[in-house]
This record gives C-alpha cells, sequence and structure tokens, in this order.
C-alpha cells in the first residue's frame, strides 16, 4: 500500500469515530473537510486557481492590507527564504494575493500550488495551514501528514490570521515549506515569526485607517493580539483593533458606538497597560506645565474638567490653576 492510500485511510480511520473532533482540533478540520465541504482526500486533482482578472480584483480590494504588508513580507522572508521557504499572503477567502520566494524554488511552489491566484480556503483544499487559520481564526501549524489531502502532506504550513481596523477577518499570513527535513521543532519558531508579523501588519493597517486619530497602545505580552484604541480629539473611541474589543467587551466586528475613553480606561477588569499609558501621559503634560493643570489641558488637546476627572480617577495632584 502506498503513502497516500495510508493517508487516506487514516483521515477516514480518524474522522469515522465518534468522539475525534471534539477532542482533536485536527479531526474537527478533517470532519468539516470531508462531511461538510464533501471533499476526497486522495483527490489528485491540483490546487484550483483563479483567473488573472479575478486576481487582480480580489488585490485591488485589499489593496490598503498589501500596501502596509509588503515590507513585512520582505523581512520575514529574508529571515526564512534561505532555508527553502516561502512566504504567502491571502486575503479572507484564502486566495494568495502574494508571495515572497528564491528564484530557484519558483518552480516548485508552482508544482504545490503555492502561488498568487490559488486558492487554498478549506472548503477547496480541505485541512491546511492557509485555509484552517482562516477558518477557524487562529495560528496554526499544519505538518506534512496533518493535510487532509495526501497530495499536500509534503508540506509544512505556519500561519496566523490578519483582522481589519473593525476587528473583522481581512487576511492569512503564511510560510510554507515542502522540504523533507523541515522539524516540528523548525516550525514551532516560524511560526512564531510568522505571528508576529502578522500582528505588525494589523497594527500599521490599523493605524493607517485612522491617521488623524491619537492611538492608545496597551502593554501586553500577548504576540496574538494587538491591543490599540484609536480616539479623536474629544477622548472619543473612534476603533480598536479586535484584541482591544475582546479586552473591554466592544463588539467583535463593525463600526463602535462612540463613547468616551475614560469609561473604557476606568474598567477594572481591562488591561493595565491602558492606565499606565494614561498615567504616564498626563503625569507628562503636568511636568511641562510645571503643574499647571490648565495648561496641561490645553497641551493634551482637551478640557480642563475632562482633565480634573482623569487625575482624579488617576489618583495624580496638580495646581488649582
Amino acid at each position: 500500500m502506498g503513502s497516500d492510500s495510508r493517508h487516506v485511510e487514516r483521515v477516514v480511520e480518524v474522522t469515522s469515530h465518534p468522539g475525534a473532533a471534539a477532542r482533536s482540533r485536527l479531526a474537527a478540520s478533517w470532519r468539516r473537510s470531508l462531511d461538510h465541504h464533501g471533499l476526497d482526500p486522495g483527490q489528485k486533482r491540483g490546487v484550483q486557481r483563479i483567473t488573472e482578472q479575478a486576481l487582480a480584483e480580489r488585490r485591488g480590494q485589499s489593496e490598503a492590507m498589501m500596501l502596509v504588508a509588503a515590507p513585512k513580507l520582505d523581512a520575514l522572508f529574508q529571515l526564512v527564504g534561505s532555508s527553502g521557504c516561502g512566504v504567502l499572503l491571502t486575503d479572507a477567502e484564502g486566495v494568495v494575493l502574494d508571495l515572497r520566494t528564491s528564484k530557484s524554488d519558483v518552480s516548485t511552489f508552482e508544482a504545490w500550488g503555492l502561488a498568487p491566484g490559488s486558492d487554498w480556503s478549506e472548503a477547496s483544499e480541505g485541512t491546511n495551514g492557509i485555509g484552517t487559520c482562516i477558518a477557524e481564526g487562529r495560528r496554526v501549524i499544519i505538518h506534512r501528514d496533518e493535510h487532509f489531502h495526501a497530495r499536500n502532506t509534503g508540506m509544512s504550513c505556519m500561519d496566523a490570521p490578519i483582522f481589519g481596523p473593525e476587528g473583522e477577518l481581512i487576511g492569512a499570513l503564511d510560510v510554507s515549506s515542502a522540504r523533507a527535513d523541515q522539524t516540528e521543532a523548525f516550525n514551532q519558531l516560524i511560526a512564531a515569526m510568522v505571528a508576529q508579523t502578522a500582528r505588525q501588519i494589523e497594527t500599521d493597517n490599523f493605524r493607517a485607517a485612522f491617521p488623524r486619530a491619537r492611538i492608545i497602545v496597551a502593554n501586553t505580552d500577548d504576540s496574538e493580539a494587538s491591543m490599540l484604541l484609536a480616539v479623536d480629539q474629544d477622548d472619543l473611541v473612534l476603533g480598536a483593533t479586535r484584541g482591544a474589543r475582546k479586552a473591554f467587551g466592544l463588539n467583535q466586528t463593525g463600526p463602535i458606538t462612540s463613547l468616551p475613553a475614560s469609561d473604557l480606561f476606568g474598567r477594572e477588569d481591562g488591561p493595565t497597560g491602558f492606565e499606565k499609558a494614561e498615567r504616564a501621559a498626563v503625569n507628562r503634560a503636568l511636568s511641562r506645565a510645571n503643574g499647571n493643570v490648565s495648561e496641561a489641558a490645553r497641551n493634551l488637546g482637551i478640557g480642563r474638567a475632562t482633565l480634573y476627572r482623569r487625575m482624579k480617577r488617576l489618583g495624580i495632584g496638580g495646581n488649582q490653576t
């Protein structure tokens, strides 16, 4: 029995177990691929590709993300390209928009279907780095025989989702390798770089979406989430990244109902990083104004009464002028 046949048998065996999907995310993805999408793990047909016109349209729709992402893709490729890896950027539906790979590896990636215009959605390719990352909205590593299709089991894929300025999923960042000596330990290292780069893209994309707003960044060690708020001159929240929305109990996607930033900062269950950032900003303004609250308020671009309220909440004293 060939390796492809053994892989097909394993997929069928795992997905037929009644409790497998509940115990394993991989098994759940295989089950979706088999039952929901109606795919055959032994299918030989190559990866589906959209037309050049359709690709151009998708690139136009994702232009803002692509402009922000381009230098980040270059930097990531500089780190992983020498090991035979390629860096791919997709849209929210798993269609590859951009690729970084060495000239010597171009034909290999083309043969694997890892090229602009290729559809790597889970509905098309079953369990794979890009498609499963998008389907589950989380970072994933799909190593070799964890892929659904037997023809994809030579690859290792490390992926992280990219969320837009309104919390919506807008794409995925992927590093793929078809090297036979690719180890799971090396995959973990690459996956960390992919997650960090995806968050950088998300952060820069958010800043670009609110060019005139003041951007407040939380102190967080969580590389999975970009924690930013966009605030206008009246201290009203204009936008929030997905991570900040989750932390402050805001709607997961879409426009945010206007509310004072101080209402969020004062929540005891919010990240301490926001309160630290606000305290530091107020103290700096007071220091520059030699403790004069009126002058500090003018420098901060807010009213004196607003600044007094913040100072009271933060426990900061100042001259009553």
